[in-house]
């Protein structure tokens, strides 16, 4: 669980008494931003706002003596009030011109004046040393001329860069003299600009409720003065609070007013930032995908308006998502940006905030010792920051962190001293994952009693709409009661713990965070499974661990085909500036994919390094990529249903079955493997075998198929022994996995739903000893029973046309001659070679065509399955671009190596190729498990495709074609590799 953070206050930086400044017209050439300049020397203000440097700046300055007036320097000081809120880095150019004349006619009333403006725009660009430096200078001038208006304007200005370096008695004491002062001078404008600033350090040191009464007290004195953008600003920093305080729709109420005045008076820094407060109201509420949409948004205002401070928090806030979804190197890569933004800004508190999101994401990959050290550092910068709440919460997750690593006891002692803050701080969200984690320890030591008293505890403090609690509360609360053996009430609570996890995942628009999301929720679903079967619950049984059976599976690819069903295109508009630099990395990632091919196919010997240095930068641009998708608006995302698709019930399954069709869905359970036998007109669920039994064979037969990598000399000498050693393993796999199924098994065509681990295994190549599988029947898998349906109910093209890829080279010769000979069968084929077989053709071509056959070599990545691909003319084609694909065919072929292996993904499992494929409209695929042999694949090939014209099914096509090669060559490394997937 990442930490939740406190959303950043607005800092309030007051205007002068005097008349509002007038807000210029957009410059010509400019678009959004506008230059708030005085009527008098306006031209030479446009000119000071594009100097190089200091120095062109001065000589504009000296070249025009009639400009060392006071009366210049006090317009130059007011337009940079007026500019802070537009273009922080155009303001300081406007102060430091004021500053250079000020300190010319040596007056100095001005020199105050100028002085201010630049730490007011030091400040909001980020420089709060120098901010703070530049103040005191200014008060020390004020003092010394006994002004007292500007004394506490002064102190008022240096009460942020204070709180921001942490230094919060002084802050306190410049509030309390500026509020005397102001009260003195019967200010009460400023005395709620004072009120605003004052609530800013108490939320600082996350004391919401006092910070809250001031900005409710702040609001009230300014909303008589009609003070629009003191309004605003109270406004938002109220919202703040009320997030901190749990108060979610109030907050949302209360930033919509906020944002309505900043829009209304074009205030564009301040509107930056609520809307980067907005974004993290929707990640609290568990809205992951607007979340992640806002502060795209935001941090590209922030990049042009120059706020570095909300550019930092934008990437804190990102760091904290991806660690909610799991995405562990994502959250990663944000916090150290992040760190080293905030460092720069001399900004400890969010640093350390940002080096705890560093330290989580390693708790997250399993590195304990490291985490650890990341904590201890993060807790000494909170504590020399005087923080009342960070310490005990970073307490709080190193017990997560040594909870997950079996260190129970250190474990618990850390979450007994921060539970026995939180609950006299009032802070329920931290209350409550510290009585989760106290019932976790518990239950793993038996004290079942304990456990549910802290979860019962959990329930009466969580009192707000937090949704990832109430997963968690519900599945902890299930797991309790199952161990206490009551199985229904156990049932009950896992059913509300699976409906909350749908019900946020289905809030991503992300398709890969919506995998990640979902991997540390998959448990639910296997306990859910268990009690349906286990006949101790009255309420379920075969039929409802059935659907959560097929519901455990790929459940964000049904999401994917159902939305496609009726689709026409997944074509957008003109894509954004994010949409430009994703193509520009795909190009860049191309490029070092065809030179690490170049590299590996050269016959130098000492390439390796060259080889290294290449992946490593291939990996930095894929990196990149997924942070650019991850960025992209919605718009240009991968289209996806808002809704929860793909519910498969027995009956619907069963109504989509031909006769003769059995389905077997595999499902594990702890060790357990089970099988769900589903026909036309029957339907039962039965014991298999254990999962470790069959995860060593599966092992042995991998390794008796990687021989075949150890030369042409290696497998002629050994071939015999290595078909006895490979049908060996093969036959201990059809005891395993089909012999208990055996009497169920009348049918001609079985349909293989697998789980886990069984995505690796070639059914039809399992042998009794006598005959292999598919000798007895045709053989096609689906990665979920729900998705094959969908899969039979696509539109597709029905018109006899045909395109063929094929990409030969020196290690697959035989491609080309597969090529021609499919082209001879397919009807009316469409054949492009080498160069001419793009990504664009696929993408234009590919929508009129039946039948797509793709020739060449695939790539699955283990390490980051959706960068999985197969080279193409110019590009590697990997997952993220099929789904921009519409592929309305009967059957796509990728004749590649490897082209149907997948990462197998606790609740989302299909990952690979096969997902993208899957998503871009086909009916059926043709894949391989392997490396494919290239004279057998084309052999293959010849006889499935003959099959398949002359009107045999897939299925049938497919088991006459494995026979021909078997009797070419017998080992199944040669004649099992393909399979058929989707409604085949």
């Amino acid at each position: 669980m990442s930490p939740r953070k406190r959303v950043a206050h607005i800092r309030w930086k007051p205007k002068s008494s005097a008349t509002p400044v007038k807000k210029a017209k957009p410059r010509a050439g400019s678009r959004s931003k506008q230059t708030a300049v005085l009527p008098l020397h306006e031209e030479l203000f446009r000119e000071l706002l594009v100097v190089a440097d200091e120095r062109e700046r001065n000589q504009i300055i000296s070249s025009r003596p009639s400009l060392f007036t006071v009366s210049v320097v006090q317009q130059l000081s007011e337009a940079v009030r007026g500019q802070l809120r537009i273009e922080p880095r155009q303001a300081l150019k406007l102060a430091q011109s004021a500053l250079f004349i000020a300190r010319s006619i040596q007056d100095p009333a001005a020199l105050g004046s100028a002085l201010r403006s630049n730490a007011n725009a030091r400040h909001m660009v980020g420089d709060n040393r120098e901010s703070l430096e530049l103040s005191n200078q200014a008060l020390e001038i004020f003092r010394q001329l006994g002004d007292k208006s500007e004394i506490a304007r002064t102190l008022n200005a240096s009460i942020q860069p204070l709180i921001l370096l942490g230094d919060y008695q002084a802050a306190f004491r410049a509030a309390a003299e500026a509020k005397t002062l102001f009260k003195q001078l019967r200010d009460n404008r400023h005395l709620g600009h004072v009120q605003i600033n004052l609530g800013n350090i108490f939320h600082r040191q996350d004391r919401f409720e006092e910070a809250l009464a001031c900005y409710e007290n702040a609001y009230k004195t300014l909303l008589s003065l009609k003070d629009t953008e003191g309004l605003a600003v109270a406004l938002s920093n109220m919202s703040v609070s009320l997030i901190s305080l749990n108060d979610f729709d109030r907050a949302l109420l209360t930033y919509g007013r906020a944002r309505k005045l900043c829009t209304r008076h074009k205030i564009s820094i301040l509107l930056t930032q609520t809307d980067y407060n907005i974004a993290y109201l929707y990640y609290l509420r568990g809205e992951y995908g607007r979340a992640i949409e806002l502060l795209r948004q935001t941090r590209q205002a922030c990049e042009e308006n120059g706020d570095a401070h909300v550019l930092a928090l934008c990437d804190l806030d990102l760091s904290e998502i991806y660690l909610e979804l799991n995405l562990s190197d994502g959250a990663a890569g944000a916090a150290r940006e992040s760190v080293e933004r905030f460092h720069a800004l001399g900004m400890g508190y969010e640093e350390a905030k940002s080096v705890t999101n560093q330290a989580i994401a390693l708790g997250q990959q399993g590195r304990c010792e490291p985490a650890l050290e990341l904590f201890r550092r993060a807790r000494a910068i909170f504590v020399q920051e005087k923080n009342q709440v960070w310490p005990w919460l970073i307490d709080l997750y190193r017990g997560l962190v040594l909870l997950e690593a079996g260190r129970d006891f250190e474990a618990k002692r850390y979450c007994n001293d921060a539970l026995g803050y939180f609950r006299t701080a009032h802070l329920p969200s931290k209350t409550v994952l510290c009585d989760l984690l106290l019932s976790e320890l518990a239950l793993r030591s038996g004290d079942r009693e304990s456990a549910r008293t802290y979860c019962e505890k959990a329930v009466s403090v969580l009192s707000s709409d937090l949704p990832i609690l109430q997963f968690q509360i519900e599945f902890m609360f299930g797991r309790i009661e199952e161990s206490l053996g009551k199985s229904q009430d156990a049932y009950d609570h896992f059913r509300k713990a699976r409906d909350g996890a749908e019900s946020l995942r289905s809030k991503l628009y992300r398709e890969e965070l919506k995998i990640a999301f979902i991997k540390d929720k998959a448990d639910v679903y296997e306990h859910l499974v268990d009690l349906s079967l286990s006949g101790r619950v009255p309420s379920a049984g075969p039929a409802e661990a059935f659907a959560f059976m097929d519901q455990a599976k790929s459940r964000n690819l049904a999401e994917v085909v159902f939305s496609n069903i009726f689709s026409t295109s997944h074509e957008g508009a003109e894509p954004s500036k994010s949409g430009h630099r994703l193509r520009e990395l795909r190009e860049e990632l191309n490029w070092y994919y065809r030179r690490i091919e170049i590299e590996q196919l050269s016959a130098d010997a000492n390439n390796r390094d060259r080889i290294q240095d290449l992946q490593a930068h291939a990996t930095l641009r894929e990196n990149a990529i997924l942070r650019s998708l991850r960025d992209l608006p919605h718009s240009e995302a991968p289209p996806l249903a808002s809704f929860v698709a793909g519910e498969a019930s027995v009956s619907k399954i069963q109504s989509g079955l031909e006769d003769g069709q059995t389905l077997i869905e595999y499902f594990g359970i702890q060790d357990r493997l089970v099988a769900a036998i589903i026909s036309r007109d029957t339907f039962e669920i039965v014991p298999v075998t254990s999962i470790s039994r069959v995860s060593q064979i599966v092992e042995s037969l991998r390794f008796q198929f990687s021989k075949f990598q150890l030369g042409a000399e290696y497998v002629r000498r050994f071939y015999q022994s290595m078909i006895r050693a490979a049908n060996g393993h093969l036959k201990s796999l059809h005891d395993e996995l089909i012999l208990p199924l055996q009497k169920h098994l009348s049918a001609k065509h079985l349909i293989i739903v697998p789980h886990g681990l069984l995505h690796h295994v070639p059914f039809q190549a399992l042998t009794d000893g006598d005959k292999y599988l598919i000798d007895s029947f045709e053989i096609s898998y689906a990665p979920s029973a729900a998705i094959r349906d969908m899969c039979g109910k696509r539109r597709i093209n029905k018109d006899s046309n045909s395109l063929i890829f094929g990409l030969p080279d020196q290690i697959a010769p035989f491609i080309r001659d597969e090529v021609e000979i499919v082209a001879d069968i397919l009807p009316n084929a469409r054949v492009y070679m080498d160069d001419q077989a793009t990504e664009a053709v696929l993408k234009e071509q590919g929508r009129l065509a039946q039948y797509i056959h793709i020739a060449t070599h695939g790539k699955f990545r283990a390490d980051n399955p959706m960068f999985s691909g197969v080279r193409l003319g110019e590009s590697y084609l990997n997952v993220h671009d099929l789904y921009k694909m519409r592929l309305p065919a009967d059957l796509i072929t990728l004749s590649g190596c490897a082209t149907g292996l997948n990462s197998v993904l606790a609740g989302d499992e299909l990952v690979g190729l096969a997902r993208g494929l899957l998503a871009a409209g086909p009916r059926a695929l043709l894949l391989s498990l392997w490396d494919v042999n290239d004279e057998s694949a084309c052999l293959f090939m010849r006889h499935f495709y003959t099959q398949l014209i002359s009107g045999c099914s897939k299925v049938n096509a497919l088991a006459q074609a494995m026979r021909e090669v078997r009797n070419f060559a017998p080992h199944p490394y040669y004649w099992a590799p393909f399979v058929l997937m989707g409604h085949a």
